[in-house]
């Protein structure tokens, strides 16, 4: 009895704790310990003030933007919820080697639950699809992607402080008539692997008996319509998979099989330095793949891809076995939807401005595939530019006030650097000499739109790449880490129309180059600083930078092994 009042005045000194009763059991010489645990209450309130106290930032979509903005976001203030169709990353500028078996489909994904593992917090996650957002009520509306017959309503809505839409774009059409009954687009990891077996089904279908030797011809004709980088490096996988590996298996029809690449442009790669595009067209014509330019398809059936002709309006029916579509992007229906609301609904692709706020709405950021930087003109701001380096109200300018600007002007104005380049001009201030290339002491306001006029011509939009997505999503995670911190010390340039400093500094992608395998080892690379490589060596950087590039360890580890897998035992031939 001694011990349990001594145990007793012990814990009531601390009231905080838990209360703990031993009871001995003499009899049976045993020992029975009770814990009579606090009411979790307390506890519970304490998680919902910190919740409540939190911003909620809803993220749609799980690509290169989504993954990049979540990987680097510091959660500690922000209440995070992603909403997506797909519960994964995929690593998209691999999804031409899954087509032919090079990439097993599991090497390039990662469960975007791995990606968004948190120390300081945790991210939810919901796999579902955005079907609405009410910009007004600041709520966006989703839908279950889970079609089995499940319990529960698949329908919810979900409030927001932040909204960033990153939801990627789907496949453009054009509107042309039978590309979604008859054509393959490879946008997903599940395009790849229906490509795959719709490849092995051509093959198998061909050496049927009784078929004629046309029929067999038609079969194994093998269409891609866009010359872009997605369409040419499929068309070099398949052109690899069919000599290096099925050949092998399907001797008998080796001499009928046919690649052709269907481009409306003049030149294939036409994104590329005119060099690669050249490289590539006389590489594929040494391969024996069929690129046809300058060709528009006007409709596709189940049985011919008809195209026309531009330079002599001639209409051809081109047979096919198999069809892919490759020619480029547009925007998803939602964020269509979304466009309308705001007022940009004549627009092709949600605008942004510098800092990837969508334009009217201070709290809706877009980032990838699904928006453009809607660039501001030096032009429309030259006179409020003119009027702020003008210190002592003069009405003219000489050079030491116009340097007092130019890093503001720089940064916000990224078009001026362009054409500084463009223009071989060492300096800002070369700007300001008159016609004849003397410098002047001052310049006057129209003197100074004149000087200006032709830097706006250098304005260009983001390609639709991985590359700038994930440029974007990181930059987008640093404002959001350092949002508290810029409210008090801005970080960027000098506001022209208004007073004081920008928060942020404004986005500014920085390219890296820019890769085009071509099949049989032998790649092409678009370098900074306008260096071109191409050949064996060029394919071994390839394979150096895609492996460095992957999100994890485990998939950089299971892309080499498939790689290696690959140079020792080929290609897989299994229709799975």
């Amino acid at each position: 009895m001694k011990l349990f009042s001594y145990l007793n005045k012990a814990f009531n000194g601390f009231p905080s704790s838990s209360k703990l009763l031993l009871v001995f059991s003499l009899s049976g010489g045993g020992l029975v310990a009770y814990s009579e645990s606090q009411s979790t209450s307390a506890t519970n309130n304490t998680e919902l003030e910190r919740l409540a106290n939190k911003k909620k930032v809803v993220v749609l979509g799980t690509g290169w933007a989504s993954a990049s903005f979540l990987k680097d976001l510091d959660i500690s203030s922000y209440d995070v919820r992603v909403v997506s169709p797909r519960n994964y990353f995929a690593f998209t500028p691999l999804l031409p080697s899954v087509t032919c078996g090079t990439v097993e489909a599991r090497s390039i994904v990662e469960p975007i639950r791995n990606i968004v593992k948190k120390k300081n917090g945790e991210i939810q996650f919901w796999e579902a699809e955005c079907t609405k957002i009410d910009a007004a009520k600041k709520k966006v509306f989703c839908r279950s992607s889970i079609e089995a017959n499940l319990v529960g309503k698949k329908e919810f809505s979900l409030d927001y402080d932040y909204l960033v839409i990153a939801t990627g774009a789907e496949v453009n059409t054009f509107n042309t008539p039978g590309v979604v009954e008859y054509c393959h687009f490879l946008k997903e990891v599940e395009d790849a692997q229906k490509i795959r077996a719709s490849v092995i089904d051509c093959f198998e279908k061909a050496i049927l008996p009784e078929l004629t030797e046309e029929e067999r011809r038609i079969n194994l004709h093998f269409v891609i319509v866009g010359g872009g980088p997605t369409g040419v490096e499929f068309a070099a996988e398949l052109h690899d998979f069919v000599y290096e590996d099925l050949v092998k298996l399907y001797p008998m029809v080796r001499d009928l099989v046919s690649i052709t690449v269907i481009q409306s442009g003049d030149h294939i790669l036409n994104t590329y330095d005119s060099r690669i595009s050249s490289f590539a067209e006389t590489k594929f014509a040494r391969d024996g793949i069929d690129v046809c330019t300058g060709c528009r398809v006007l409709s596709v059936t189940d049985k011919n891809v008809n195209m026309k002709i531009k330079s002599t309006g001639e209409y051809v029916p081109v047979p096919h076995g198999m069809v892919v579509w490759s020619t480029g992007v547009t925007t998803r229906p939602v964020v269509k939807d979304f466009m309308e609301q705001i007022g940009q609904g004549k627009r092709r692709v949600l605008a942004t401005d510098e800092w990837l706020r969508v334009k009217g709405y201070e709290d809706v950021y877009a980032i990838g595939d699904c928006a453009t930087i809607d660039q501001r003109k030096v032009m429309e701001d030259i006179a409020a530019i003119f009027k702020a380096a003008d210190k002592n109200n003069s009405g003219t300018l000489n050079v030491e006030e116009f340097q007092d600007m130019i890093d503001d002007i720089l940064i916000r104005y990224p078009q001026v650097d362009l054409h500084l380049q463009s223009e071989h001009l060492s300096s800002v201030t070369d700007l300001l000499k008159d016609p004849e290339g003397n410098a002047r002491k001052e310049i006057d306001i129209e003197g100074f739109k004149l000087a200006l006029s032709h830097v706006d011509s250098q304005l260009k939009s983001l390609p639709a790449t991985a590359q700038v997505a994930a440029q974007q999503g990181a930059y987008l995670s640093r404002c959001f880490n350092r949002r508290e911190l810029c409210k008090t010390q801005p970080e960027g340039p000098r506001r022209f129309q208004g007073q004081g400093r920008h928060e942020f500094m404004p986005f500014r992608y920085k390219h890296f180059g820019q890769f085009a395998p071509l099949g049989g080892e032998q790649a092409a690379a678009e370098l900074p600083g306008d260096w071109v490589s191409v050949g064996r060596s060029t394919q071994w950087l390839w394979y150096s930078v895609y492996a460095s590039k992957q999100v994890s360890w485990r998939t950089r580890v299971l892309v080499v092994f498939d790689w290696t897998r690959r140079f020792i035992f080929g290609r897989d031939s299994s229709g799975i």
